[in-house]
């Protein structure tokens, strides 16, 4: 049985209404670097992901499409799929909410709200938005002067609706929300959402009641409410429960369920911050059940596509991003050029530079003429180090010791991960600035022995930097390994030590380069 700490991170669920975006690859991705680098902290993960596939608008939509609301999801839910492959995803599970264990889950759930006689059968009049599955006061409207329509806050039409429906007590769970949110600051991140949430919260007269359910007149495709033929859920009492479905519910005792619940972290857009630290919360209290340890809400990422290249729609979806830059290339800029929490900015210029500079200029260049030179020079073996000078020590205990550090982990449990990025470059930058320093082309020939001990510390660095960089370039991180002859099963934080050092003697092959330039062509500059 494993002794690990159990960890459990989920992404959002993406609603299948249309293909994925560089929106769907950023979230998956960021959760993805996090997934990884806690298996390779020692941490027993499940990361999950998957799709969000009842409602108004994918019914809509496929009926648009001629196309049953089944046949709509199922053909989405596979591009959601391929997206998770082509991203090189390491998610554990992968939920849909067409699943019969969803409509279990979320059956059980509906059942325990119901039992603690929070659920109640009203007629529902007011402002809906159909794309966002979400109900607004009117409030938080205004009007189009273009059109006349009232808007939501984030600009999609609503329309009046008037119906009978179930409604969850939302009310009464305000002063324990306020009273959450106080006791827990960590629960919302970053603060400045936290502080948007709390605000919502304590509007005057508070929470309002919310529906949960939709009669079938209006709508079919949801889950059926237990015990009532004429009602299916409302999508984000479905969609929530997704997070419990993965690991048991509605079984609380399931091994899976106790190891994994409460999660660690749900990484969400901005844009559905409410729904997760509102309503989520609300229901898990009053379904009797602990309540997720903190909602982290990224930013969104703002296109300035000027010289993108002709083809900019590619360029933007997942598979044109990896065709275009690389899959490990795509998946360092998105880490190190979005802030933490905080909308980013994405451009072609942006990429190349960033790219070419970190990657193929630094890391791969690093690399590629260490091992080079090994290969060439040292009997294409890791060389023998003589006796350790200052500077090779210095230059060691930074590769030990400033990687993976307390800093590293704190800035990675904020997903601050283009911090964890920037130290760990300061740390190839020092290898840049030793290597230049004690110029091992020159030694070749007036201390070849010095030579090798210069390329084995070098070579030691490479290693460690190499296995700090997995959760974000693994493919290419991996490839370094491999070239380093680091046996698969050291290569964990826990190895960058001195104790699983290169072993001299150890042969490897002739190196390839790992980080290939990008060349612009004339098309894509112009």
């Amino acid at each position: 049985m494993s002794k690990k700490t159990p960890f459990f991170v989920t992404t959002a669920i993406s609603y299948v209404n249309g293909k994925p975006h560089l929106g769907h690859a950023y979230e998956v991705i960021l959760t993805d670097v996090m997934a990884r680098f806690k298996r390779l902290d020692g941490y027993d993960v499940m990361f999950l992901t998957g799709t969000d596939e009842h409602g108004e608008k994918v019914a809509k939509t496929a009926e648009k499409n001629n196309m049953t609301p089944q046949e709509f999801a199922d053909m989405n839910a596979g591009y959601f799929k391929d997206m998770a492959k082509t991203l090189g995803i390491s998610n554990d599970d992968f939920i849909r909410t067409t699943e019969p264990r969803h409509y279990a889950a979320s059956q059980g759930i509906w059942e325990k709200l119901k039992e603690k006689g929070d659920i109640y059968l009203g007629k529902y009049e007011g402002w809906y938005s159909v794309r966002e599955e979400g109900y607004f006061g009117e409030d938080e409207l205004t009007t189009d002067p273009a059109t006349g329509k009232k808007l939501t806050p984030n600009g999609t039409e609503v329309e009046w609706v008037e119906e009978p429906s179930y409604f969850f007590k939302l009310s009464k769970y305000t002063d324990f929300l306020l009273d959450y949110y106080k006791a827990h600051p960590e629960f919302i991140q970053p603060t400045v959402r936290a502080n948007e949430i709390i605000s919502f919260v304590k509007q005057e007269g508070g929470l309002k009641d919310l529906s949960v359910s939709r009669h079938k007149s209006r709508l079919t495709w949801g889950i059926p409410v237990p015990g009532e033929p004429d009602h299916v859920m409302y999508v984000w009492l479905d969609a929530l429960t997704n997070y419990i479905t993965a690991i048991g519910y509605p079984d609380e005792k399931s091994e899976s369920f106790k190891k994994f619940w409460p999660a660690d972290y749900h990484v969400i857009g901005k844009d559905i911050t409410r729904f997760h630290t509102i309503y989520w919360p609300a229901f898990l209290e009053a379904a009797g059940l602990p309540l997720p340890k903190q909602v982290f809400a990224h930013g969104f990422i703002n296109v300035q596509g000027a010289k993108m290249s002709k083809s900019v729609g590619n360029v933007l979806s997942p598979d044109g991003l990896v065709q275009t830059y690389g899959l490990d290339a795509t998946r360092y800029f998105l880490m190190r050029e979005i802030p933490h929490g905080q909308d980013g900015n994405f451009s072609h210029e942006q990429a190349v530079q960033r790219i070419n500079a970190d990657l193929a200029n630094g890391l791969g260049n690093l690399a590629q003429r260490t091992l080079s030179m090994i290969h060439k020079n040292c009997g294409e073996k890791i060389p023998e180090p003589g006796e350790l000078e200052i500077e090779d020590k210095v230059l060691l205990e930074h590769a030990y010791d400033r990687l993976i550090d307390d800093a590293a982990r704190k800035n990675a449990d904020a997903f601050a991960f283009h911090n964890v990025l920037a130290s760990i470059w300061k740390v190839i930058s020092a290898c840049d600035v030793y290597i230049d320093q004690q110029a091992p082309w020159k030694l070749k020939k007036e201390n070849p022995k010095r030579m090798e001990t210069v390329l084995y510390v070098i070579a030691e660095a490479v290693r460690c930097i190499a296995i700090a960089v997995q959760p974000v370039v693994p493919t290419s991180a991996n490839k370094l390994l491999d070239q380093l002859s680091v046996s698969e099963e050291r290569r964990t934080f826990a190895h960058i030590s001195k104790e699983f050092a290169l072993r001299p003697g150890k042969a490897i092959d002739k190196p390839e380069g790992v980080f290939p330039r990008i060349v612009e062509n004339e098309e894509a500059a112009e």
